[in-house]
């Protein structure tokens, strides 16, 4: 494995002494090694280092080649909270939307949580009336639930409480599921009752026909 901490250290190195390529150089390599003790003080290492040059591009696409790595919320709130300290409140508001697209999935309940908490405070400071209000609409439900403890074959489990998050757009979208569930049913409900009643009409045409 590439220790992290010893090439972030050559690049700091390299930095002080005023050679910003070749740190950025070493950077660079390290990060495109497959082992990696500690990724995460590496990359962040590297952005910072971007952000400290003000390269702001560069640091756009080393978010976005961490991205392409890990989706983990922390990176994404990140990028958002780094294009909001140079005042792209449009990029900062376009990576929370992506990210709460990324994130919409039942295992990433608390992570996408995370994501909308960060989102509605950077409302707060930077959004209006119509952009809070948006995201008001977003925050979930915190429902408590019972679920069945899984133990080895033949014990008894028991049930314990937890809590869950209900999120107003999958809620709709269950909704929306049921309501065409229960149309389909119906529809076949109507397609069989046809069908019954076109048999019972050929049965009384054989008995006049008799």
């Amino acid at each position: 494995a590439v220790v992290s901490t010893q090439s972030t250290g050559f690049a700091e190195l390299e930095t002080i002494l005023g050679d910003t390529d070749r740190a950025r150089a070493i950077f660079n390599l390290a990060i495109q090694q497959p082992l990696l003790d500690m990724p995460e003080i590496l990359w962040k290492a590297y952005i910072d280092f971007e952000i400290e040059e003000e390269e702001h591009e560069r640091v756009r696409a080393l978010y976005q080649a961490l991205l392409q790595r890990t989706k983990h919320v922390k990176v994404w709130i990140s990028f958002a909270n780094f294009e909001a300290s140079i005042e792209h409140t449009k990029k900062a508001r376009e990576i929370y939307e992506e990210a709460d697209r990324s994130l919409q999935s039942d295992t990433q309940k608390e992570e996408r949580v995370l994501c909308l908490e960060a989102w509605r405070e950077f409302e707060t400071k930077h959004g209006n009336d119509e952009t809070q209000d948006a995201i008001k609409k977003k925050m979930p439900r915190r429902v408590k639930k019972r679920r069945k403890i899984d133990v080895e074959e033949g014990g008894e489990g028991g049930w314990e409480e937890y809590w869950d998050y209900i999120f107003p757009d999958t809620e709709a979208n269950s909704s929306n599921l049921k309501f065409l569930q229960m149309a389909k049913a119906w529809k076949k409900q109507q397609d069989d009752d046809d069908s019954d009643s076109e048999e019972d009409d050929e049965d009384d045409d054989e008995d006049a026909a008799d």
